[in-house]
């Protein structure tokens, strides 16, 4: 039985590292810690650090919003 070969590659969102079938390479996949979609690819030196935490804090910022949306709400004041 032949075995898949595997690439590390981080989802642009959440950050986690990820294992991905080199069959995918190149095809859209999704992470399974977040749910985000994004295209399959070897990762390059070339990316920017800055991108990356853009890309983070606008997913938070879309995460924050639903939370406001659905009810759920954070609030500054300290619970005992």
């Amino acid at each position: 039985m032949p075995r898949s070969t595997y690439f590390v590659q981080e989802c642009p969102t959440c950050g986690r590292n990820l294992q991905v079938r080199v069959e995918f390479m190149g095809k859209r996949v999704v992470c399974q810690h977040c749910g985000s979609q994004f295209d399959a690819c070897e990762s390059t030196n070339s990316e920017s650090s800055a991108s990356s935490s853009a890309i983070m804090l606008q997913r938070a910022e879309e995460l924050l919003r639903s939370a406001e949306a659905s009810g759920i709400g954070i609030s500054s004041r300290m619970v005992d």
